[in-house]
């Protein structure tokens, strides 16, 4: 039977040191060395507790009936106790962790105290509303609005702004709805760009001032409405004509970039063809001047020439002229073909022509034929004669001058 069983003989604790008749579990035998009693330690706690909150220690109900005497209870310990608890509670709510990335703006029955750096911060409860605000983080808001332009056509324009908060006050207390008042803004700004702007410069090349114009314009706004939004980037995602006229305004853009394309053709041709052209004119004019200066150099020759010829001239002139004459009659006959034939001392001087003269091989007889109609009878005999007698005599009566 267990020894802690009712009605049961075996009444031995096993953690106690002593026997039955011992002090009992718990007592302060030196054999006890097992674990507390849970319920006197228990009790213990409780007499403590009482004796804070001015109860009577000892048992209730002792052998004369009446409880042992202690200290009158203090009415207001216990909710002393409790206040103190409390505001330790309340207090330890108070610690908070700001990251880095946030701001905390503090506000104090509504009112604006602070706003809190990163790191732990402690505000009081229930008086202070700390509300945290991400300052890093871009955030974006995207709209797309079919609007009137300025040449009273419609047009459908997608446009994306990203931001950031550079002021967490502003931004939590100046509006009700920063981001809603962002998304009315970017529609006004928009709104008034584009209504400014003819549709194909909407759709073509007008985009990127469509994007600038939008951005400063919503700034501005922004900055007038105090609410603590610096703007990052404004992308104009898509602009598109109504659904109607999509086709032929394909048509068009298509033509413009036909248009553009040949622009640049030319350009490119024009910048292949004005250097080669250049550069064949500054090569004439290099040309030009090269001969402008051998005419010059050739004539400043001939003037130092003829002057010194005239010197020599002067002092003997017949011999100067015979000389002159011969060098002339000289340099004409050198650039001649012709033959001058002496047939004669009495006769005339008769100039021949050479290729009629010279035939030979199988087109001698033809060409001597041809030559013997065409020249004077007269002269052919004088001719025949002069060889024969040359030959004969070995002194010939042709006579070739000039080189």
């Amino acid at each position: 039977m267990a020894w802690n069983e009712p009605g049961g003989g075996n009444q031995h604790d096993p953690w106690s040191g002593g026997g039955r008749g011992g002090s009992g579990g718990g007592g302060k035998g030196g054999g006890n060395q097992g674990p507390p009693d849970l319920d006197e330690a228990l009790k213990k706690f409780q007499d403590k507790l009482n004796n804070m909150l001015g109860g009577r220690g000892g048992k209730k109900g002792g052998s004369g009936g009446k409880g042992g005497g202690g200290k009158p209870r203090n009415a207001f310990t216990l909710p002393g106790l409790l206040i103190v608890v409390a505001l330790a509670i309340w207090a330890a709510l108070g610690f908070y962790l700001v990251d880095q990335s946030e701001r905390g703006v503090v506000l104090r029955f509504g009112e604006f105290q602070e706003v809190v750096t990163p790191g732990l911060q402690w505000n009081p409860p229930l008086i202070d509303d700390v509300r945290m605000v991400n300052v890093t983080r871009v955030r974006s808001v995207t709209q797309t609005q079919s609007m009137l332009t300025q040449d009273e056509n419609i047009v459908s324009v997608e446009m994306s702004a990203q931001y950031q908060v550079a002021d967490p006050r502003d931004f939590v207390l100046n509006v009700r709805d920063s981001e809603l008042s962002l998304e009315n803004a970017l529609d006004s700004a928009l709104r008034h760009v584009v209504g400014g702007t003819d549709m194909i410069e909407i759709l073509t090349s007008g985009r990127e001032i469509l994007g600038s114009s939008v951005s400063s314009r919503l700034q501005s706004y922004l900055d007038d409405y105090g609410t603590g939004i610096l703007l990052q980037t404004i992308n104009v995602e898509s602009t598109a004509p109504p659904d109607a006229v999509v086709d032929a305004f394909d048509d068009v853009i298509r033509a413009r970039e036909d248009r553009q394309r040949t622009i640049n053709q030319g350009i490119a041709y024009a910048n292949a063809i004005i250097p080669e052209a250049q550069g064949q004119a500054q090569r004439f004019v290099e040309q030009g001047q090269g001969y402008r200066e051998s005419v010059v150099a050739e004539a400043e020759g001939q003037a130092n020439r003829f002057n010194a010829l005239l010197g020599q001239y002067e002092e003997n002139p017949t011999i100067m002229r015979e000389r002159l004459y011969l060098d002339a009659i000289s340099e004409v006959f050198s650039n001649t073909s012709k033959f001058m034939v002496d047939v004669s001392e009495n006769s005339p001087l008769m100039v021949l022509p050479l290729d009629r003269l010279s035939g030979a091989g199988t087109s001698g007889a033809s060409a001597q034929s041809a030559n013997d109609e065409e020249l004077d009878p007269r002269v052919l005999e004088r001719m025949r004669s002069s060889q024969s007698s040359s030959s004969n005599s070995n002194n010939s009566g042709i006579r070739r001058e000039g080189r």
